[in-house]
C-alpha cells in the first residue's frame, strides 16, 4: 500500500508517518521543505503517482478564520483534485470536534475542508479530534492579558498527538467509513481548570481569568461544543501521565 502523507512534518503529520510505517506500508511524506506546495501545487502531481491512499494532516498557519478559510479552502482543493487524478481510493483528512457545531474561526474553515472531502468522487474518511494538550498549552501562551491568562470554561476531553497519529493511521490503512470518528481523551475537564493544571506544571505564575466570552481557535463556544460525541474512540493517557512523559 502506497499512502501520502500531506503536512508530513507536523505536528500530526510526523507522528502519522511513523505510525503508518508501523503498519508495514510505503509512506511518501509531502511537506514545503520536501519541495511539494499545496498551496501552489507544485510537485503535488508527482507525489502524488501511484497513491492508493491520502492522508490530509495539513494545518493553517493561523487559527484566524480568514486565513484558515484561505488555506483550507485552497489546500484541500488541490489536494483533492491531485488524489483523484491518480486514481486514489481513500483519502483520510483530520478535522476538530466541533466543526459541524460552530460556525466560526477556525471551526468554520474546518467545516469547509469536510464539506469540500465529501464533494470529492474520492472515498474518504474524516477523523475528527478534540483539543491536544499541546494546543491548550500553547493557547495558554497567546492569550495573556494584563490580569491574566483569559480561558473559557468549556468542557474538553483533551487527547494526546499519539493517540490522535495512531487513529489516523489506523483508519487510512482500512476501508474508507464515508463518515466521521471522533477521538478524545480519557477525562474530562473545564478548559480553564486544565489550562491552570498545565501553567502549574511548568512552574508558569500567572493567573487564569474565567472568561466566558474568551474566544478559543478565533470563535466564541457554547459549553459543551468541544464534547465529542458518544461513540467517540476514547485514548488512555491521561494529563498526568503526559506531563509525566515530557
Amino acid at each position: 500500500m502506497r499512502v501520502v502523507v500531506a503536512g508530513a512534518t507536523g505536528l500530526i503529520g510526523s507522528r502519522t508517518v511513523a505510525r503508518l510505517r508501523d503498519h508495514g506500508v510505503e509512506v511518501v511524506p509531502v511537506s514545503r521543505g520536501g519541495g511539494v506546495d499545496v498551496i501552489t501545487g507544485e510537485g503535488l502531481a508527482e507525489a502524488m503517482r501511484g497513491a492508493e491512499v491520502v492522508v490530509d494532516v495539513t494545518d493553517a498557519p493561523s487559527r484566524g478564520e480568514s486565513a484558515s478559510l484561505q488555506f483550507f479552502g485552497t489546500a484541500t482543493t488541490n489536494l483533492l483534485r491531485a488524489a483523484a487524478s491518480a486514481g486514489a481510493e481513500h483519502y483520510v483528512a483530520l478535522s476538530v470536534v466541533g466543526a459541524d457545531r460552530v460556525r466560526a474561526g477556525y471551526f468554520r474553515a474546518k467545516a469547509l475542508q469536510e464539506e469540500q472531502v465529501r464533494r470529492s468522487p474520492v472515498p474518504h474518511s474524516i477523523v475528527r479530534a478534540t483539543p491536544f494538550f499541546e494546543s491548550v498549552e500553547a493557547m495558554s501562551r497567546s492569550t495573556t492579558h494584563a490580569d491574566g491568562v483569559h480561558v473559557t470554561p468549556v468542557l474538553v476531553r483533551p487527547v494526546s498527538t499519539d493517540w490522535v497519529a495512531a487513529s489516523v493511521a489506523h483508519v487510512a490503512v482500512g476501508l474508507p467509513l464515508f463518515d466521521v470518528l471522533e477521538v478524545a481523551g480519557p477525562e474530562e475537564y473545564r478548559l480553564d481548570d486544565l489550562t491552570a493544571k498545565l501553567l502549574a506544571a511548568r512552574g508558569d505564575l500567572r493567573e487564569v481569568v474565567t472568561d466566558t466570552h474568551a474566544p478559543f481557535f478565533g470563535a466564541v463556544l457554547g459549553e459543551r461544543t468541544l464534547l465529542p460525541r458518544t461513540d467517540a474512540h476514547l485514548a488512555h493517557e491521561t494529563v498526568a501521565r503526559w506531563l509525566a512523559r515530557r
